[in-house]
This record gives C-alpha cells, structure tokens and sequence, in this order.
C-alpha cells in the first residue's frame, strides 16, 4: 500500500527556544509503528455507549468487603472481561480476525487489557478467559499488571488476544476513540464511572453511569451490529445476572 505523502518536517527546535531531546522507549518504537500501520490500514469507527454499573458497583463493594479477610479483591475491570466474553459469544464476527478474503472466527476467548508503565503501555492476555471466575480474572489482572509494570512481561503474556479493552477508568475522561489492534476487529475504551440523574418515568433518580467507547473495523463489522454489542454489553453490566444465561 503506497501513500504519496509529504516529508515529514524538518525543523531546527533550538531557533525558538532551549529543548530537551530525549530517545523513545523500546515499547514506544514498537508501538508507534503498530498503530501508525492499524490506524492507516484499518477504516474504524467509535460508537458511544452508557452503561448503568450502580448494582455492578454495589456487588463489588459488597463481595469485597465478604472477602476482606482472604485478600481476594475485585475489580470492574474483572466484571467488564467477563462481560466482553459474554458479548463476543452471542456476536462472534467480533471475536474474528482478517485474513485475505476469510473471516478467521475464534472458538477461544482471550482478552487483552491495555497497562500502563513507565516506559509505555503494553497489552498483557488474560487466555481462556471464559474458562475462569470473574475472581480469577481479578487476581490474573492483577499479577500481570504488576509484571507489566516490572517490566518482566515476556512475550506469551502479550499473544493470542481476540478482543482489547482499554480503560482510563482511574484517571479521568468521558469517551475517546481506542485504535483496533490488528489483527483484532475491536477494542473497548472505558472511561471513568460518573454519578448522573436518570429518568425512570416518574423522576430523576442518581445513578453511576459507566462510558463504553467500542472502536471497530468496518470492513468486518457495520454500525447495526456495533450498537447492538455494545447495547448488549451494556445490559449485562447494569445486570450482570445476564452472564449466566
């Protein structure tokens, strides 16, 4: 794929002021030719999604505090994979990758999570995520976040994702549009749960509404079935019985 475009500017920074210059990390290099190739090759589209995780959030306070004494800590992160499993079950097209002319469609469940570090951000695997409780996936997340932050991830903890979320939850913001990692056909951007008045048809009442931003790639998924994933993840979180039927 040829793109005719003009050299990228060249310019003498010290003409203007003092600066500072300072060599990318190696995960940043990696990084930024990833996404340079996906967001190129990749015609992606966000869709905009709240969901009501009031009860969600009650639960985990609620079983946090039954397990206070074992250690065992849960996460919204851990509900949101479990969740995403749900959804990619009943929409398999998202669970699938690109290849030629093929739609590869998975029968495992493997999430990735984007972590944060110092020299960057990197995209460990909870694999079989399907195959385990939403505990687990806490107690998992949280042992690989710690390796990610270590710097000890080895490769196999960042292969065979079929589906990324990427959450700002902790730091702020109220929707962004995440780039799908290829050969991956979707990703989940969350951001931070905030207390907003809800109509229920006799008055406001407040209730904790958590944004869901789902990148996806259009070649593979249209917007009908992108705003029914996410409308169906939405259901699951605001009732998350639904994981089990």
């Amino acid at each position: 794929m040829g793109l005719d475009l003009l050299p990228w500017p060249k310019v003498d920074f010290t003409k203007f002021g003092p600066i500072e210059t300072k060599p990318l990390s190696r995960i940043k290099k990696i990084s930024a030719q990833n996404l340079s190739r996906n967001w190129v090759m990749i015609p992606a589209v966000t869709y905009h999604e709240d969901a009501d995780i009031t009860d969600l959030e009650a639960f985990r306070v609620q079983l946090n505090k039954e397990n206070e004494k074992s250690g065992a800590k849960l996460t919204m992160l851990a509900f949101l994979i479990k969740a995403c499993v749900k959804a990619l079950q009943k929409f398999p097209e998202f669970n699938a990758s690109l290849d030629g002319d093929n739609l590869v469609l998975k029968k495992y469940f493997h999430i990735a999570f984007a972590a944060d570090t110092p020299n960057g951000l990197v995209v460990p695997v909870i694999k079989n995520a399907d195959q385990k409780s939403v505990f687990e996936i806490a107690q998992e997340t949280g042992e690989l976040a710690k390796k990610a932050r270590d710097g000890k991830l080895s490769p196999a903890d960042m292969q065979g994702a079929c589906f990324t979320i990427s959450s700002v939850g902790g730091i702020g913001g109220t929707s962004f549009s995440p780039i799908v990692n290829a050969p991956e056909v979707a990703i989940l951007g969350v951001c931070r749960s905030t207390m907003e008045p809800v109509w229920n048809g006799k008055e406001f009442v407040p209730r904790l509404m958590l944004p869901l931003s789902l990148t996806w790639d259009h070649r593979v998924i249209d917007g009908a079935a992108a705003a029914r994933f996410n409308a169906h993840l939405a259901n699951i979180l605001a009732d998350f019985r639904r994981v089990l039927l």
